[in-house]
């Protein structure tokens, strides 16, 4: 994943992408359309679409003053959904996986592991790398509804799972505590948790030498191929962005929705 400081907000890429479905679910990729509106009818209204998404959420603050999305919102439905289509292929892969290759599943981290719902609400979706460095360190994301259960139930059955997130390696010990402590049952130590680090680039990323120029796909699909040559089969892969997903590396793969913002 690039750096979150590249990215695309929720409303800009729906003014962007007027009239267009950037967030349907089974597309097979999504880029924003850089084409200028010719009026401002072409254009969503901003507030208008902070309103869906928080609609979406079914988010309100709690006693504390944070934003807690609902487990009745549309959103979690969703989720629901894509999980159990997932464990029920993840369990007929188990099965299928032969010629001395070891299931294993990889997931994104933020918006598809880890809920940022709550620091997107109070920074109006738009980016501040200060602030949202903090909000990592504090380890206090909520998990996305049911992906806990997800990956023990796939650790269970004895699939390997391992976290590939665009997140820095300065955020790597936060990063594993906010998973431990939201109800992952799996192993969050190095050699299954892969972050970037372009001051310490992998041999197996060539994009990352002599300078770091790996796009989120190359970061990630050349990190899914690695994990491969160790004798892993990756029967699935989860990622709230398409860049999560594209190229190559996994038998399945599932999209979880974000309207919130959109990473090339």
């Amino acid at each position: 994943m690039p750096s979150r400081l590249t990215r695309i907000s929720a409303c800009t890429v729906a003014l962007a992408a007027a009239g267009s479905a950037l967030y349907g679910i089974g597309a097979a990729s999504a880029t924003a359309d850089n084409s200028v509106p010719r009026t401002d009818r072409d254009i969503p209204n901003v507030t208008k679409v902070e309103d869906s998404i928080n609609a979406y959420y079914g988010g309100t603050a709690d006693a504390s003053g944070v934003y807690q999305a609902s487990p009745e919102s549309n959103y979690a439905k969703q989720v629901r959904g894509i999980e159990a289509r997932a464990k029920r292929q993840i369990a007929d892969a188990v099965h299928r996986t032969g010629h001395g290759r070891k299931p294993a599943i990889v997931l994104d981290v933020d918006d598809t592991t880890l809920l940022t719902y709550d620091w997107e609400k109070k920074y109006g979706f738009a980016y501040n790398a200060t602030a949202f460095n903090d909000y990592v360190q504090s380890a206090r994301s909520i998990a996305v509804f049911g992906m806990p259960d997800v990956v023990n139930y796939a650790a269970k059955k004895g699939v390997t799972v391992f976290f590939l997130t665009g997140r820095d390696e300065s955020q790597r010990a936060a990063s594993a505590v906010n998973l431990t402590k939201t109800g992952y049952e799996v192993p969050v130590d190095r050699p299954h948790f892969y972050l970037k680090d372009q001051t310490a680039v992998p041999s197996y990323l060539s994009c990352g030498k002599p300078k770091w120029t790996c796009t989120t796909v190359q970061f990630k699909s050349g990190t899914r191929k690695h994990i491969e040559s160790l004798g892993y089969s990756i029967v699935a892969n989860f990622g709230d962005q398409y860049s999560d997903l594209d190229g190559g590396y996994a038998d399945k793969t599932y999209k979880i929705p974000n309207p919130m913002y959109f990473l090339p």
